[in-house]
């Protein structure tokens, strides 16, 4: 991973109902928008203006937020790869069109993937920084923000792709750029 990642959007969004599913409402904050203005407050929550609807507590923290999964990350690069297999899966003629925020990201980053980030890798972005925590193991709710009802496709291919993205942990909290890089504080002995 070179010295630094480039930062595509900042996105956040409020827990909302997602779907109606067996007559229950499925709320989630999955669907997520591009932040206007410059910059953003970073805190160990996570990011100004987001939230989790699901925060119960599971084995290794909170099923979403919390300290260690206070800010999620996804590499732009593999949108493209995911165009054609999700207007496949859909049926949809054409490629599928995706842009910032569409696996419900907070930071929508270029120049570093899965096999490059580690856990422990420290990220510098404005006065904030962070930290590499876990791969994503996306939910069901991710199939329902795709247009999946009723079965696995977008959360099986991605924990089978690999491309899942990282959570990150705010080590140091304060105002960061809505764009442009993110620098690599600090790289985990093992990358």
């Amino acid at each position: 991973m070179a010295g630094r990642l480039d930062l595509l959007s900042v996105n956040v969004g409020t827990p909302a109902v997602l779907h109606v599913w067996r007559g229950e409402d499925v709320v989630s904050a999955i669907a997520k928008r591009p932040v206007a203005g410059d910059e953003i407050l970073v805190t160990a929550a996570g990011l100004e203006g987001d939230g989790q609807a699901d925060t119960r507590a599971a084995p290794g923290g909170q099923v979403h937020g919390g300290r260690d999964k206070a800010v999620y990350a996804y590499p732009s690069e593999h949108l493209m790869w995911w165009e054609p297999v999700l207007a496949e899966d859909r049926g949809l003629a054409g490629e599928h069109a995706l842009g910032p925020a569409a696996f419900g990201e907070n930071l929508t980053t270029a120049g570093t993937d899965e096999g490059e980030a580690c856990i422990g890798d420290t990220w510098r972005w404005g006065e904030a920084v962070l930290q590499v925590t876990q791969p994503r193991a996306p939910c069901y709710k991710l199939n329902l923000h795709r247009g999946f009802v009723g079965r696995d496709g977008t959360t099986v291919r991605m924990n089978d792709s690999g491309r899942t993205g990282w959570y990150l942990r705010v080590l140091e909290q304060g105002r960061a750029p809505v764009a442009g890089p993110i620098e690599v504080a600090e790289r985990h002995p093992a990358g």
